[in-house]
């Protein structure tokens, strides 16, 4: 049975998040029923990460195994024709190995987090970003930033539905810049705590605002508890823009 590899792009905000749940749309939903219009095949799509309700994609990775091949050119073009009007797109589709796994194989999960630190509302930006009109010191989130760079236990910035076996986490980067009214916040790790990510940039907006110094952040992932957290960010400034995965084997 072939298996595909498919990237993925996405807006987040008409869905209850990526997994298939029986109140919401999802994207993993949307994926199933084109697959199912193009090909008459009930599947389940595989994805990388379980991205929550409101958050974006640029590059979500997903598998799926039909009974039949196609060209990845086709496949990718009749799963974006009946995925019309819904906002996702596939980007790539590609034969892989029976042994790749979207989500087990993945070595590295990258985010984006974008704020836009303005007084004035947001117009096109409306459920791409955060709003937050008062100043960010994006130095002192990003001296910040660093207290959390390693192998630490994130239970402060875990999620009290979280499901992780344990809250111990190797952050490989974190990272807060600005480029004119724009902050973006950037992130990966092999895998992350639900909420981990927002969790963190709602923390690090405080310390933006003055309301914490670089140094209480290091107090709050050493508190080792929830009721240390911040505010958690919303979900619209959040991408999930890539997926990493081993190299494939040369063959000679």
């Amino acid at each position: 049975m072939p298996r595909y590899k498919l990237t993925i792009e996405y807006d987040g905000t008409p869905f209850g998040g990526w997994q298939r749940q029986e109140n919401a749309p999802t994207v993993q939903e949307a994926l199933e029923q084109a697959v199912l219009s193009m090909t008459g095949e009930s599947v389940t799509v595989i994805g990388a990460g379980r991205t929550d309700a409101g958050v974006h994609a640029l590059g979500q990775v997903a598998h799926v195994d039909l009974a039949r091949a196609f060209p990845g050119e086709r496949l990718r073009g009749g799963l974006n024709f009946h995925l019309r009007p819904a906002p996702i797109a596939v980007l790539g589709a590609e034969s892989v190995d029976d042994n790749f796994h979207a989500r087990f194989s993945a070595i590295r999960r990258h985010y984006l987090y974008r704020i836009v630190n303005r007084r004035s509302p947001l117009v096109l930006d409306r459920d791409r970003a955060w709003h937050v009109a008062r100043p960010l010191d994006v130095a002192a989130m990003h001296a910040a930033a660093r207290h959390l760079i390693g192998k630490h236990d994130f239970t402060t910035f875990r999620s009290a539905h979280c499901q992780s076996a344990s809250p111990v986490k190797t952050l490989d980067l974190l990272s807060v810049s600005r480029s004119g009214e724009i902050v973006e916040i950037r992130t990966n790790a092999r895998s992350f705590l639900h909420n981990q990510v927002r969790s963190m940039v709602g923390s690090l907006k405080l310390v933006g605002e003055g309301s914490w110094t670089p140094a209480d952040m290091a107090a709050a992932l050493q508190a080792r508890d929830r009721a240390a957290c911040g505010m958690v960010a919303p979900p619209w400034g959040l991408y999930l823009t890539q997926v990493d995965y081993p190299p494939a084997p040369v063959s000679e």
